[in-house]
C-alpha cells in the first residue's frame, strides 16, 4: 500500500522518514480515535525521545488546550510535555493578533453547542461586516472508535452559504499554521516530515510547505483508492506509525549480521 513504485523504493522512502530530524504528527487518526491509542502509538513516541528527535503534535481539533491534550495521553498511558502540543486554535488566535487593526471577527472552531440561533447570529453579524474566521477547514473526522463525526468544516458552511462569504481557515493545510510549526520545531524543510491521516489537510499541508508528507490509513483516509481523486500524492503510505517502527527493527537486525 503506496504510491513507491516498488518495494525497494518504499524501503528507502521509509529509511529517509526515518533519518528526519523533525516530526510534525497530526493526532486524531494518526495517534488515537477518541479515547483508544493506536497501536504501536506508544512505542513510536518513546522511539522520537530515545532517538532525540523534535516532534510536534499538530491537531486542526481546536476545542482542547495543549494541557488537556498532554492530560489525554497521560490518561491512554502515554507521558508527553504540553510543549510539544500545538492546535488550530492557538493558531487562529496568534492570527487574529496580529491583524492591527483588529476588525470584528466571527469565529466558529469545534464544539457541540451549535444552533440555529448561533448559527443566525453569526450569519447576520458577517452580513454587517465581521470577517468570517475558521479554525480549520475539516468537514469530519474520526472520533470514538474511528466513526466519522461533523467537524469545523460542516458548522461553518451554513454560514458561508447564507452570507456568500468564504471563511478564512487557519489551520491545515494553511501555509499559515505550517510556519507556525516549523518555527517551534526549529527545523529546515528538508529535515522535516508530516505525518497525517487526511489528504486535504495533512497531505497537502506537506505540499505546500515542501516537506515529505506521510499517509496513514489509520484515520480518515481507508483505502488506496481514496488517493486517486486527487492530483497530488502523499510520499509514503503507511498503515500506521508502527511502521516506522518496524523499519527500525530490521534494520537493527541487519546491522547485527
Amino acid at each position: 500500500m503506496s504510491t513507491a513504485k516498488t518495494p525497494e523504493e518504499q524501503q528507502e522512502r521509509l529509511a529517509l522518514i526515518r533519518d528526519k530530524k523533525g516530526f510534525i504528527c497530526d493526532m486524531d487518526g494518526v495517534i488515537y480515535h477518541g479515547d483508544t491509542l493506536l497501536p504501536g502509538v506508544k512505542d513510536f513516541i518513546e522511539w522520537l525521545k530515545a532517538e532525540e528527535k523534535k516532534y510536534l503534535f499538530l491537531t486542526n481539533n481546536s476545542a482542547p488546550t495543549p494541557r488537556e491534550l498532554r492530560d489525554k495521553l497521560l490518561r491512554l498511558g502515554v507521558d508527553v510535555d504540553e510543549s510539544h502540543f500545538y492546535t488550530s486554535g492557538i493558531a487562529t488566535a496568534k492570527f487574529l493578533s496580529s491583524q492591527i487593526p483588529n476588525p470584528d471577527f466571527v469565529v466558529v472552531g469545534e464544539g457541540t453547542g451549535f444552533s440555529f440561533e448561533k448559527i443566525s447570529k453569526a450569519t447576520k453579524l458577517v452580513l454587517e461586516g465581521s470577517r468570517l474566521i475558521a479554525t480549520n477547514p475539516d468537514s469530519n473526522s474520526p472520533g470514538q472508535g474511528g466513526v466519522i463525526i461533523p467537524a469545523t468544516g460542516a458548522f461553518v458552511s451554513p454560514i458561508e452559504i447564507a452570507t456568500g462569504r468564504k471563511a478564512f481557515a487557519c489551520g491545515k493545510p494553511s501555509s499559515l499554521m505550517m510556519s507556525y510549526a516549523q518555527k517551534i520545531l526549529g527545523t529546515s524543510r528538508d529535515e522535516t516530515c508530516i505525518i497525517g491521516d487526511r489528504m486535504d489537510t495533512d497531505i497537502l499541508a506537506g505540499i505546500y510547505s515542501e516537506i515529505h508528507p506521510v499517509l496513514v490509513m489509520s484515520g480518515v483516509t481507508r483505502h488506496i483508492s481514496d488517493l486517486e481523486e486527487y492530483a497530488y500524492k502523499p510520499y509514503l503510505v503507511l498503515e500506521g506509525v508502527k511502521e516506522i517502527l518496524e523499519q527500525s527493527s530490521d534494520e537493527s537486525k541487519a546491522n547485527e549480521k
